[in-house]
């Protein structure tokens, strides 16, 4: 395993893509994570976002190699990585991980299908790639956030560039150096800003994540190079894209021995927004529940949280469903009007009266003692004033989905089935829940993407 040293962190993250022995726990968690991605992708595959993309690919996309899901189109490997990323960030329901401040399985799957099928690769080699590109990001987000993500990089795209190449690689087998090459490539690849949120632009970001991983390593295999210093040279991605801390630290030592994937753990969406609305919206939905009140009841609501989620949120009257899903005032009114928030409240809700009431009665503002030694995004403080008089007030952390809170099996396999039945089939979407329960068992990655490709509802 690797140790720390003064070589290059590329060098470091190239040995242990091309070396790591993933543990089973591990395994587990990307399965859950691939599942859960795939569901959203498909539903995601109907959004406009991702129609868009794959009209683009349909004219300037390369031999039809690899599968778009849902929609019985093929194209090259890159173009398949950006269209299939892109859909499964289109709803904002894919999972995330507070560490690297990301949505990582959005760029990982897009990229780790594509090249599963270059490879012909089976499922275990596709969940292994992916929990390798997964924990090379953790080393990243560790290191660079929160200043990285507060500053407007959108590290979905920035650090999940890096991780789809790391999955990549390890799928085409490269060694550590030619590994190393591909992240490199990948590392002058990444971008993606914050300011772009709420428009087709951020789904965008990911699928741009899978398909920058796909082309570092495809070029890194026919020996195109890169600077192994691509990390932290002077002029390096630590240094231009404004991380926290000037160096990784330790980081690439305990790669291989601790498991971000396993001891953190991933967040599974129970709602299609950002997840900084979401401890609000679990408390509302609880409260609610509780006290019984209606949107004529609710004198005004304030949530307090911490400075990151106003970078975040940054739509206090949206316009479009894009919008409103980076809106605390929206979700928190969905949340008060209607006692739940899902794929339906962003298609419909917009001129809804009720949640127009409401949302002058919403205010948010940032509190310095919310988020003390949490992740951002994970704390609020929701208070609720009643016309009659009462107040209520709960201090939360974390949500429903979150790894202390998990989703049980039949939650996952209610949202899969829910998710992708907007793209195919209700036979076609169990056949392809039960399969990837049993992914790591499958010889060929192919055979489930010819079986999902080619069954639109």
């Amino acid at each position: 395993m690797v140790t720390a040293s003064t070589t290059p962190v590329l060098t470091h993250f190239g040995e242990f893509v091309a070396t790591a022995v993933v543990p089973p726990a591990a395994r587990v968690a990307a399965r859950n994570a691939v599942l859960d991605t795939v569901g959203v992708m498909l539903a995601g595959s109907i959004e406009p976002a991702a129609r868009l993309v794959r009209d683009v690919a349909r004219v300037e996309g390369g031999a039809a190699r690899c599968a778009v899901l849902g929609t019985g189109e093929r194209t090259g490997a890159g173009w398949a990585a950006l269209a299939n990323g892109t859909a499964a960030h289109a709803l904002d329901f894919d999972d995330m991980c507070f560490v690297s401040m990301a949505h990582p399985s959005a760029p990982l799957v897009a990229a780790g299908l594509a090249v599963a099928e270059l490879a012909d690769a089976g499922g275990a080699a596709l969940l292994d790639a992916y929990c390798v590109g997964f924990e090379v990001e953790a080393v990243l987000g560790r290191a660079m956030n929160p200043t990285h993500y507060e500053r407007g990089w959108h590290a979905t795209s920035s650090l999940g560039s890096i991780g789809a190449a790391a999955a990549a690689a390890r799928l085409l087998r490269q060694d550590a150096g030619t590994a190393t090459r591909s992240m490199a490539i990948a590392a002058s690849e990444a971008s993606g800003l914050k300011e772009s949120f709420g428009t087709m632009v951020k789904p965008l970001q990911a699928g741009l994540a899978g398909r920058n991983g796909v082309l570092a390593a495809l070029l890194a295999d026919t020996g195109f190079t890169a600077s192994e210093h691509a990390i932290d040279g002077s002029q390096g991605l630590l240094v231009a894209m404004q991380s926290r801390r000037e160096t990784i630290g330790d980081g690439v030592a305990a790669l291989g021995h601790a498991w971000e994937i396993i001891d953190g753990g991933i967040t599974v969406k129970l709602y299609p927004s950002c997840a900084g609305t979401h401890p609000t919206i679990d408390t509302l939905i609880d409260l609610r529940a509780e006290y019984r009140f209606t949107p004529d009841d609710v004198e005004a609501v304030e949530v307090l949280v911490d400075s990151v989620t106003p970078t975040v949120l940054i739509h206090d009257r949206p316009t479009s469903g894009l919008e409103g899903k980076f809106s605390m005032h929206f979700c928190a009114a969905a949340a008060v009007a209607y006692g739940r928030v899902n794929i339906q409240t962003f298609e419909s809700c917009l001129s809804d009266p009720v949640i127009h009431a409401l949302l002058p009665r919403i205010t948010m503002r940032v509190d310095p003692g919310v988020g003390v030694d949490q992740p951002p995004l994970t704390e609020a403080v929701v208070r609720v004033r009643l016309r009659q008089g009462a107040s209520l007030e709960r201090r939360v952390r974390g949500a429903r989905g979150y790894p202390n809170r998990p989703p049980i099996a039949d939650e996952l396999g209610d949202k899969f089935r829910a998710c992708a039945e907007r793209a195919v089939s209700p036979a076609a979407a169990t056949e392809a829940l039960e399969w990837l329960r049993d992914l790591e068992h499958h010889p060929r990655v192919t055979a489930f993407s010819d079986m999902l490709a080619a069954v639109p509802a």
